[in-house]
């Protein structure tokens, strides 16, 4: 089976165009992960660059990849009309039986549906529903975007959902669905390094610094059990553009508890050091507003992290059954600042099985079979 998978490349977003590697998200980079243990398929991964980028032809033995150059007028200021035609140009050339698009939120889904391929989409982040939440403005890039998911919802031949907060949303605007989880990537579940523990318990928060994630919000938490005397440090990983009001609060703020002694910011961390960050914690917090899967719940399960988060999207689906995951409502701020307390207190245990459950779950060549299943049932159902 040949598959064209269409995903974004992080150098775009990012504008690092002298990498010379793609840079995927951690989602369609652990699912590729699962492709190159999976026999008798042949991916193609195509992703649209704006400059010319130096990448390499092959991911793997059975993946290669593409870059296509799409000047700027041919992006979300015409629907992604030039993405899409110079998709359809490659795709002509490499002949596959099934298009994988990779999320809503920019090309990837267009250019499936309109590659003129049987096609698939996965929906990464829920734009109707975001632009909704958050009141989108008529004709900003969320407000577009949220109108593009429908379209596309529309003419694919399914949906994969991640969590069942996603299928509800989606099942109504589309033929049909899948719930298929989003994989983990390899490295979460290689056996930690021993490392000296922190002298402190570190809770970590992981995300972009933004007002749906509520980085502020906890920082606010944080100085509430600190002024109690207890004793840990809440580390803060993620993105902050200080073009944004949100995030530029944030960073005036965490100076102030940096100086105090209980929360630091450590910017951005490459997916290595991340995964050390994890192993010298002793928990993670994301209490978001809205939450469509929540990979690094996921994540930093498979490291065997105690879990603290809020009772909202795909969270619930990830952390059921799961030990020391403890969830509350999305306003239950003293719920939660007294489960944390306690937990400190106790001194800041990790659960001793959640890792195999995360493994059991979320393992890339477990999930990557999952998705070929469910290709071989659209191809079936052409013929």
């Amino acid at each position: 089976m040949r598959i064209a998978l269409l995903t974004t490349d992080n150098r775009e977003q990012m504008k690092d165009y002298a990498r010379t590697a793609p840079c995927f998200g951690a989602a369609p980079e652990a699912l590729l992960q699962g492709f190159a243990l999976t026999p008798g398929i042949e991916v193609h991964v195509l992703s649209c660059v704006r400059r010319p980028v130096v990448s390499p032809t092959k991911l793997a033995d059975n993946i290669c990849y593409h870059s296509l150059l799409v000047p700027k007028p041919g992006w979300m200021a015409t629907f992604y009309q030039g993405c899409i035609r110079a998709t359809r140009r490659k795709l002509r050339v490499l002949q596959p039986d099934i298009v994988h698009g990779q999320g809503t939120e920019r090309d990837c889904a267009m250019r499936a549906v309109f590659s003129g391929y049987p096609n698939v989409l996965t929906i990464h982040g829920n734009m109707a529903e975001l632009a909704r939440l958050f009141h989108a403005r008529v004709g900003s890039y969320a407000w577009l975007a949220a109108r593009l998911e429908g379209v596309a919802l529309r003419r694919t031949a399914g949906v994969f959902c991640h969590s069942a907060y996603t299928e509800n949303l989606v099942e109504p605007r589309a033929r049909r669905v899948w719930r298929v989880a989003n994989a983990l990537r390899q490295s979460l579940f290689v056996p930690s390094a021993p490392m000296q523990q922190p002298a402190r318990c570190q809770i970590l928060n992981i995300g972009l610094v933004s007002l749906r994630k509520r980085q502020l919000e906890l920082l606010e938490l944080g100085a509430r059990l600190h002024a109690q005397g207890l004793s840990f440090e809440l580390l803060f990983v993620g993105a902050a553009n200080s073009a944004n009001p949100y995030a530029r609060e944030f960073l005036g703020r965490i100076r102030v508890a940096e100086q105090a002694g209980y929360a630091r910011y450590l910017g951005v961390k490459p997916a290595d050091e991340l995964v050390r960050c994890m192993d010298g914690a002793g928990a993670l917090v994301h209490f978001p507003l809205e939450e469509a899967f929540g990979l690094v719940v996921a994540e930093a399960l498979a490291r065997g992290l105690k879990f603290f988060g809020s009772r909202v999207g795909g969270i619930i689906d990830i952390t059921e059954g799961v030990p020391g995951a403890e969830l509350f409502a999305a306003e239950d701020w003293p719920g939660l600042g007294e489960a944390i307390a306690a937990w400190i207190q106790r001194g800041c245990p990790r659960p001793q099985t959640a890792a195999e459950v995360m493994r059991q779950r979320y393992h890339p060549s477990i999930i990557a079979r999952q998705h070929v299943g469910i290709y071989r049932e659209v191809l079936d159902d052409l013929t």
